[in-house]
C-alpha cells in the first residue's frame, strides 16, 4: 500500500469512529422519533431511522444500497490505485467520502437502517434528517471537485512554464556559448601575437 493510500484510510478510520461514536451516544440515549431542540426554530437533533438514501428515496432497498455502496467503494479503491500521485486536498476529500460511505454501511448492516439525526429548519421548510457521514460525504465530495479544477488549472499553465523555462535555458546556453567563443578568441589572438613576436 502507497503512502497516499495508508493517508486517505486513515483519514477514513477516523470518519468511522466519529461517525459510529456519536450514533451510539444517539441510539442509546434517545428513542427513535425523539426531539431536542438546540436551536428553537433553526436546529434540533432528531433520532430517525432511515432504510432508505439520501432524501429517503429507495425506501427498504437495503440489498440494493448495500450493493451500490460496496461498487463505489470498489470503484474508489480502484481509482486511487491507479492514480497513485494526490495532493493533499485530493487525499482529505476522498478519506471523507469513503470513510462517510463505510460509516452509512455499517448502520445499514448492523442497525437496519441508516441512524439520521441532524435536523434543521429555515422558516417553514424543514431539510431532511441527515448525519455526520452523510456530511463528511457532501463535503468530501465538494473538496474532490475543488482539487480536481484546481490540477485542471495547473496543467494549463504548465506549458508556459515550461516555455519560460526552456527560454531560461537557452538563454543560459547563449551565454555559455558567447564565453567559449570569448575564450578561443582570446586565445587565437594570443597565439597570433605570439607568432608576429618571434
Amino acid at each position: 500500500m502507497n503512502k497516499n493510500k495508508e493517508r486517505i484510510f486513515s483519514i477514513a478510520a477516523i470518519v468511522i469512529i466519529i461517525d459510529q461514536v456519536i450514533k451510539i451516544l444517539i441510539t442509546t440515549k434517545m428513542k427513535v422519533e425523539d426531539v431536542i431542540t438546540v436551536i428553537p426554530n433553526f436546529f434540533s437533533i432528531m433520532y430517525v431511522k432511515n432504510k432508505g438514501a439520501a432524501f429517503s428515496i429507495l425506501q427498504d432497498q437495503k440489498i440494493l444500497l448495500v450493493i451500490i455502496s460496496l461498487v463505489v467503494l470498489f470503484l474508489l479503491n480502484k481509482y486511487i490505485d491507479r492514480y497513485k500521485d494526490f495532493n493533499k486536498l485530493s487525499i482529505i476529500s476522498l478519506g471523507f467520502i469513503i470513510g462517510g460511505i463505510i460509516g452509512n454501511l455499517l448502520d445499514r448492516l448492523i442497525q437496519d437502517g441508516v441512524i439520521d439525526f441532524l435536523s434543521f429548519q429555515f422558516g417553514s421548510y424543514f431539510f431532511p434528517v441527515f448525519n455526520i457521514a452523510d456530511s463528511f460525504i457532501v463535503i468530501g465530495v465538494g473538496l474532490l471537485i475543488i482539487s480536481i479544477i484546481k490540477e485542471d488549472k495547473k496543467k494549463e499553465e504548465l506549458p508556459l512554464r515550461e516555455r519560460l523555462s526552456e527560454g531560461v535555458e537557452i538563454i543560459k546556453n547563449d551565454k555559455e556559448d558567447t564565453n567559449i567563443k570569448k575564450k578561443r578568441t582570446k586565445k587565437t589572438t594570443k597565439k597570433k601575437n605570439t607568432k608576429k613576436k618571434s
